[in-house]
């Protein structure tokens, strides 16, 4: 029987390309390919090199696998049921992209444990990787002590040629060579196909000259579909260079074994097809019915059960040793990782009067941060950049650089879509760290893959944007968000934030730094702000809230956010003047708003027909929902012009005079 000729090895990497086949077979639907041809690289490194534990996924000491190329994400859930976890089952395999599974179309970090981020879309996931490698060096240099080693884990991650041609993988593999992050090792599988065929028609660099440039460590496997051998001395010298990530070129065979298929864009993205995978199971002497794993080869994948177990048993010990001689820093680990806050964090937030300075809102978000980074040292973050414009940096704390991990200060350089995607790694990462990234506004175009994927994989990541509107002048449209925040808050699970004051700010970090599960994106202006009578941390809490005029009847409800805040307090005094009953409402935060109870909503904002005005230095797409039938929108429906910022907001009726003018229009 051909089956009996193959080894042990064979039959365990065999197992993993057939529970593939059979899943995607079934579904219709699928990647087979990328499992097919990875297969040997994935059960070398789960086999002999992963640490983890099938039975507790979420030890935190454990390695970090990360599947950049997710459309093979059956790949993934192969290992994950070969070697025991219990979040993936075979009848999962065979619900493979099916409502309510456990084995969506790409691994999904929040519906599978076992599965630590998101990925999908093509190299977002070696970005986390690389946030990944900078959490836990991170935390090693910030707990470790000499005599005393409680976080060392490595970062592993298969990428695909998809991951290296998108350019966000390279803005972060960039900077993990700058910081020589010693222990993210990234095996490339290196096919050359791609959905269109051959990479040749348009992918031809030398990527590991390329990653040798970026400061990394490379090697090359000629033979990755036979040479088991050679892939695991690969691995070996990566885990020696401590100085630098490692790249591993592992050469294979797209779909290796099918016949008629392998090696061609056609094994890339659809089911083999009946004929072909009873082919392949001749080709590969698999005389098993589908979704049947053989015993031997299932009792060794199985082997990572008692493995894991006495690998956390020991870690275990080593967290005891590490208490018993460092019992305050260890206090702080285990705070930590437990994800609970500081005492009394929130007794740090500044509070302001109106008698106050005027500020613009990214200094009081400036004061914010540093007031926070005094008491949460999980927080850590930085810039693209734009340090000195975002006013990001905690001053006092030193960099996160090479040879100085412990900094909590993060220079990511020009690179705000590798930025968003690190950081998601780092939110994710276990660790408790809580991470914050800044650029300006309308810069949030290049970080939005990862924004989105921070919302979906419910990434407490915490986004500081700043020059939120054309307010910020001379720089003119190309650095003007009109349409930005719109578009941001169409994407859900993302609140997005325009303080109006110092007290709106703080109170917009309040809820970000809580919101362990959700992003959060901070718009800051440019200029500086009256600090109003009636703003709290509370109202910004119920995303908006009555700021003046409580009348239970007000003829007009002007409806402001951000800087546009205190002009509808200035409009309504005018119109107070003239008799008129003005109510002025806040609203920060659109997400935190819906939230609320429909008896809240409506305290604020009537259902019955009122008449109201918005006013926002921006797109007026959504405002309509709560501008109501009677009501209008100053906003702005075009892009913004080079000219001093309050030219700008002047010449396009952000004034006083004009919202004074516009209700009255709507009063009639």
């Amino acid at each position: 029987m051909v089956v009996a000729a193959q080894s042990l090895e064979e039959l365990c990497i065999n197992a993993i390309r057939f529970l593939a086949i059979d899943g995607v077979e079934k579904a219709k639907s699928g990647h087979p390919g990328l499992p097919m041809g990875a297969a040997p690289m994935s059960f070398v490194l789960w086999d002999k090199f992963m640490r983890f534990n099938p039975k507790n996924p979420f030890w935190y000491n454990r390695d970090r696998f990360v599947l950049s190329a997710g459309h093979g994400s059956m790949l993934q859930y192969a290992l994950l049921y070969l070697t025991g976890y219990d979040s993936v089952s075979l009848d999962d395999i065979k619900q493979f992209r099916q409502w309510g599974s456990k084995t969506p179309g790409h691994p999904e970090n929040f519906e599978t444990a076992g599965v630590e981020v998101t990925t999908g879309p093509l190299g977002q996931g070696i970005c986390n990787g690389v946030g990944l490698a900078m959490a836990e060096a991170h935390m090693a240099a910030t707990f470790n002590k000499p005599d005393a080693t409680i976080v060392d884990h490595h970062t592993y991650v298969i990428l695909g040629d998809g991951c290296n041609m998108e350019g966000v993988s390279g803005e972060a593999c960039s900077l993990a060579g700058h910081l020589g992050l010693g222990k993210l090792i990234a095996l490339y599988d290196d096919n050359h196909i791609s959905i269109d065929g051959d990479t040749a028609v348009s992918f031809t660099e030398d990527v590991g000259m390329r990653f040798e440039a970026y400061g990394w460590h490379v090697q090359a496997v000629p033979d990755g579909d036979t040479n088991l051998d050679a892939i695991q001395a690969a691995i070996e010298a990566a885990k020696a260079v401590t100085d630098k990530p490692s790249l591993i070129k592992v050469r294979t065979t797209i779909g290796y074994g099918s016949p008629n298929k392998q090696n061609t864009g056609g094994v890339h993205g659809a089911a083999l097809g009946g004929e072909e995978v009873a082919a392949t199971r001749q080709n590969l002497g698999w005389d098993y019915p589908p979704f049947e794993v053989p015993e031997d080869a299932l009792n060794h994948w199985r082997k990572a059960i008692d493995r894991g177990a006495k690998l956390e048993s020991d870690w275990n010990g080593a967290l005891d040793t590490y208490k018993s001689k460092y019992p305050a820093e260890a206090a702080e680990f285990e705070r930590r990782l437990s994800g609970k806050l500081p005492e009394g964090w929130v007794s740090a937030l500044p509070t302001y009067t109106p008698a106050d300075k005027a500020l613009a809102t990214r200094q009081t978000s400036e004061k914010t941060l540093n007031a926070l980074a005094q008491a949460i040292p999980e927080l850590i973050g930085g810039s693209a950049d734009l340090t000195h414009s975002n006013l990001t940096l905690l001053k006092g704390f030193p960099d996160f650089q090479k040879g100085s991990y412990a900094g909590r200060n993060l220079r990511f350089g020009v690179r705000e879509h590798g930025m968003g995607a690190i950081c998601n790694g780092i939110a994710l990462s276990g660790s408790g760290l809580i991470p914050y990234c800044a650029t300006f506004l309308v810069f949030a175009d290049y970080m939005r893959a990862a924004i989105r994927l921070s919302a979906l994989s419910q990434a407490g990541v915490i986004y500081v944007m700043t020059h939120d509107s054309i307010a910020l002048g001379e720089d003119g449209p190309t650095h003007q968000p009109v349409e930005t925040i719109a578009s941001l808050r169409a994407i859900p699970n993302l609140l997005v934030f325009r303080p109006a004051d110092g007290n709106e700010t703080s109170g917009a970090y309040k809820i970000a730094i809580e919101r362990r599960n959700q992003p959060s994106l901070l718009a800051m202006t440019r200029q500086a702000l009256p600090n109003l009578e009636g703003s709290s941390f509370e109202g910004v809490a119920r995303g908006a809230y009555i700021l003046s005029g409580s009348d239970d009847l007000p003829e007009i409800i002007l409806i402001g956010t951000g800087s546009e805040v205190s002009l509808c307090v200035q409009a309504a005094e005018k119109l107070r003047a003239d008799g008129r009953k003005v109510r002025v409402v806040s609203m920060p935060c659109w997400e935190l708003f819906e939230e609320q109870d429909e008896h809240y909503k409506n305290a604020v904002l009537p259902k019955a027909d009122q008449k109201r005005l918005v006013v926002e230095a921006a797109s007026s797409f959504g405002w309509h929902k709560y501008s109501g039938s009677e009501g209008a929108i100053v906003s702005i429906d075009r892009f913004g012009v080079s000219a001093p910022g309050n030219i700008a907001m002047e010449k396009f009726g952000f004034t006083v005079d004009n919202v004074v003018a516009e209700a009255k229009k709507v009063l009639g």
